[in-house]
């Protein structure tokens, strides 16, 4: 496979060129299997002839072993567009993550829309995920911006559209954090047992409609909101005393109407619940109370077996996850509790619940649906190292009164 090497712009004909011309070579990579024509690689920009031959020799090896690739010239602003729609039709991406993609694609578009691929560099990479941070972006932000960055340059090298990924290298500047920042991320907030119980007889003394069956639910099985709300009838097993975890509600626009049930948070996530019989006592008076409204709607009720269903407006449709949250945050103020806390909180002590019961933290994951979660294993540390502190303690009072 020979190249031709020209010199481009010269004028003064010397032996050693003075001019400012610079070295080009043009070889051939083939034909077209379309057309059987045949295909040309030019390159120019060459200070000298040895250069040249030298990017040349290069792309003669890389066709000799099959590994040139030719660049396309896409825009990112196209691709990254083809690639959300290849993402989103992956059967296990759940649409929430695909919106998460989409939002995440829009703070890299400023830097690249305009840009082909090929064009952008590891430095412009850099330089745009260094800009972003300036502007004030969390850490959480900036790792879900740069995971999607890297997955559409993986996807185009995949794809032999690009030769090089400008994300290989690239790396996060992290926010410098203080003793009692790290401190309260490692064990976040949550109830202490007497916090519960209150709010618990505030919720039943006190709470709208499900509150007390609601709170009740979370507090004993540390389940998520999105999987309480999308609970039907059929995932309660009242022989078995367990509760099936196999869906989560989505809905982005709030319209009661256009809620999707979709897979759950992970694998793991999928799972059977063993519950005390006072929750399956509380869900059997509820299904009581249910069935009286069911008949009294009829066929306006919408019969798809919620548990959480509204009772007036859109009869037998699910709940809003934000539903909960305010009436938590409601249960919250007027129990004079934290008004921190959330829904989530629950699980946090649930967990907690669980370490000081002695329950293993295999256990405690799989019960939560956990493949791995930091925060989980932060609770538990931190419960059971106060339980052998206390221990310990109680051990020296005792040597002590010998």
């Amino acid at each position: 496979m020979k190249g031709h090497f020209y010199r481009r712009g010269c004028t003064c004909q010397k032996k050693r060129c003075t001019c400012g011309s610079t070295w080009s070579f043009v070889i051939d990579i083939g034909r077209d299997p379309k057309t059987g024509k045949r295909k040309q690689k030019t390159k120019g920009g060459f200070r000298t002839k040895q250069e040249a031959e030298a990017t040349a020799a290069e792309l003669m090896y890389e066709l000799n072993q099959g590994t040139y690739v030719q660049e396309k010239n896409i825009l990112f602003k196209d691709f990254s567009s083809e690639w959300l729609v290849m993402y989103s039709e992956n059967a296990n991406v759940k649409p929430g993550t695909v919106r998460i993609r989409q939002h995440e694609i829009k703070k890299l578009n400023p830097y690249f829309s305009h840009l082909k691929l090929k064009d952008i560099t590891a430095k412009r990479y850099q330089d745009a995920l260094n800009d972003l941070k300036g502007k004030g972006y969390a850490d959480n932000t900036m790792d879900g911006v740069h995971r999607t960055g890297r997955m559409i340059f993986k996807k185009a090298i995949e794809m032999r559209l690009i030769k090089n990924n400008p994300t290989e290298f690239a790396y996060l500047k992290k926010d410098k954090k203080t003793i009692e920042e790290l401190e309260q991320e490692e064990i976040p907030k949550y109830m202490e047992k007497e916090e519960l119980a209150l709010f618990l007889q505030s919720s039943a003394s006190k709470g709208l409609d499900l509150d007390y069956l609601l709170f009740l639910t979370l507090s004993y099985t540390g389940m998520r909101v999105g999987e309480l709300v999308a609970l039907k009838w059929k995932d309660i097993d009242f022989k078995e005393q367990t509760i099936s975890i196999t869906k989560t509600y989505y809905n982005p626009t709030n319209n009661t109407l256009e809620y999707q049930l979709v897979p759950p948070k992970t694998r793991k996530s999928k799972r059977i619940i063993i519950v005390d019989e006072h929750v399956i006592e509380a869900l059997q008076r509820h299904k009581e109370s249910q069935d009286k409204v069911k008949r009294f709607y009829g066929e306006s009720y919408h019969s798809e077996g919620f548990i959480f269903a509204k009772k007036e407006r859109n009869p037998g449709y699910p709940i809003f996850v934000k539903t909960v949250e305010n009436r938590m945050a409601r249960l919250l103020k007027i129990s004079n509790l934290n008004s921190d806390l959330t829904p989530h909180s629950l699980r946090h002590k649930h967990t907690s619940l669980l370490a000081e019961a002695k329950v293993g933290l295999e256990e405690i994951m799989e019960r939560l649906g956990h493949c791995d979660d930091a925060t989980t294993k932060n609770v538990y540390l931190h419960v059971t190292k106060e339980m052998k502190k206390e221990a310990s303690q109680k051990f020296a009072q005792l040597m002590r009164s010998l």
